[in-house]
């Protein structure tokens, strides 16, 4: 195991949330690696020190009774009723408008179901990736070990792009399911954001699509295809971040770097 690797997974080894296998790791990174060691000491300090009783206060009376909700007893203001022929006639716009707009609804809804989907399915599996023991099957930085990783594990070879010079560090890949199938998810890191790129081939050989983009729960979605593979990248990073590293994901999946 390498710093890097060691750095994303020593919260996870402090907390007790890795298993046998990257904890006796990590454990023996830490035993050889004394940079590290400090830092995991620092981790563990601030960890003891946010602990500690007397940073917990109890909330004065007085803040606690101003946020506390009132019931207001006062009567409610009488509600004159509108006249007949006013709310019949409201009524009847309000019917002509909703037969004029149902066709239209119903139609976009058909057009953008499948789409939807798919975006709904891509976020939902960046949660709970980035639950504890769920983010990564293969733990590494080198695009050399994470592609062969995925050998016999797919009916396809992914794409594994190194895009740390652009500012985007490879960390790690697993096995996850999107659209009903298996799908190689390939996960680097922005800063303290962490991005999901989903990966699996077109049905029929599709020339390169436009990129769409989707907002969701905080969460942005990019879509593409290139090469007759479809991608999808997840994350929470700013969305101008997440187009950039799209683009340098397209162009590094075309050059020389993918292997």
């Amino acid at each position: 195991m390498i710093c890097a690797d060691a750095r994303l997974l020593l919260h996870a080894y402090l907390d007790d949330e890795l298993d046998a296998a990257q904890s006796a790791s990590i454990a023996s990174h830490l035993h050889g690696c004394t940079a590290c060691a400090s830092r995991f000491r620092e981790h563990e300090r601030l960890r003891r020190a946010l602990r500690q009783s007397e940073l917990y206060q109890r909330a004065p009376a007085a803040l606690r009774e101003r946020w506390t909700p009132r019931h207001d007893t006062a009567a409610a203001p009488p509600i004159r009723p509108r006249r007949a022929p006013v709310a019949w006639a409201l009524a009847a716009g309000f019917a002509g408008a909703l037969l004029l707009a149902t066709p239209l609804y119903y139609g976009l809804q058909q057009r953008s179901t499948a789409g939807d989907a798919l975006v709904d399915e891509a976020v939902s599996s960046h949660l709970r990736a980035l639950q504890p023991q769920h983010l990564m099957d293969v733990v590494s930085t080198d695009q050399h070990t994470v592609k062969p990783w995925f050998d016999g594990k797919l009916d396809y070879s992914p794409r594994v792009v190194d895009l740390a010079g652009a500012g985007f560090p490879l960390v790690g890949g697993r096995l996850d399911a999107l659209g009903g199938r298996s799908v190689a998810a390939l996960v680097y890191r922005r800063h303290l954001h962490l991005i999901s790129v989903y990966e699996w081939p077109a049905a029929t050989a599709t020339a390169s699509a436009v990129q769409r983009e989707s907002q969701q729960h905080g969460y942005t979605v990019l879509r593409w295809t290139d090469d007759g593979m479809h991608y999808a990248a997840v994350s929470d990073v700013d969305p101008a971040a997440l187009r950039s590293f799209a683009q340098a994901l397209r162009q590094g999946s075309g050059g020389s770097d993918a292997h």
